[in-house]
């Protein structure tokens, strides 16, 4: 008998009970199901400012391999801080399969310094509201999305909360992980 070796995920779906797991000033972000970007942006009151800081192809690690089914494994990554007054607010990694940006959704690859929360949400609220798959996970030194982050921003907290979402943009999937940041409190 042949046994596989299941990948170890440091995700959980939000109903699953993790969620109590959060500090409870974390809950409310970590479970919102809208727009991340049109949540922030009312609570400040102002628009975010988006920091690209890496928008290039590159290959998926393994558990964000796994998510997709293993089925893709290069797409184009973009990494940002959504900041307000250079204050960092939010770390987001988007994985944008190539599939996913062809077409008509090609603009995607266009957003420059505009958050894709606002194309995303823009485009998808027409569509139905099946609520898209959502998982929370605690972050800390260990975990692979975590070093990720770290490479790009070493300001990173050494523990921190993180969700992803499985979005569809014309039914095409994208995943998007956004850390919060200890600044995101304040509002």
């Amino acid at each position: 008998m042949v046994h596989r070796r299941r990948l170890r995920s440091a995700w959980n779906r939000v109903d699953s009970g993790e969620l109590h797991q959060a500090p409870r000033q974390w809950q409310p972000w970590l479970s919102d199901t809208g727009s991340l970007t049109q949540k922030i942006e009312c609570a400040i009151g102002q628009k975010l400012e988006v920091l690209v800081l890496r928008d290039c192809r590159q290959n998926l690690n393994s558990d964000e391999s796994r998510y997709f089914h293993f089925k893709i494994s290069r797409c184009r990554i973009r990494e940002v801080l959504l900041c307000t007054n250079g204050v960092p607010l939010v770390m987001a990694r988007s994985i944008i399969p190539t599939t996913s940006s062809s077409g008509s959704n090609q603009e995607i690859l266009r957003l420059g310094k505009r958050p894709l929360g606002a194309a995303l949400f823009a485009k998808t609220r027409m569509r139905s509201k099946k609520k898209s798959p959502r998982e929370i996970a605690r972050l800390d030194k260990q975990s692979t999305l975590w070093k990720t982050c770290f490479q790009q921003y070493a300001d990173l907290p050494s523990v921190s909360w993180a969700r992803r979402t499985l979005y569809r943009l014309k039914g095409r999937p994208l995943l998007v992980s956004e850390v919060f940041l200890p600044a995101l409190l304040h509002y």
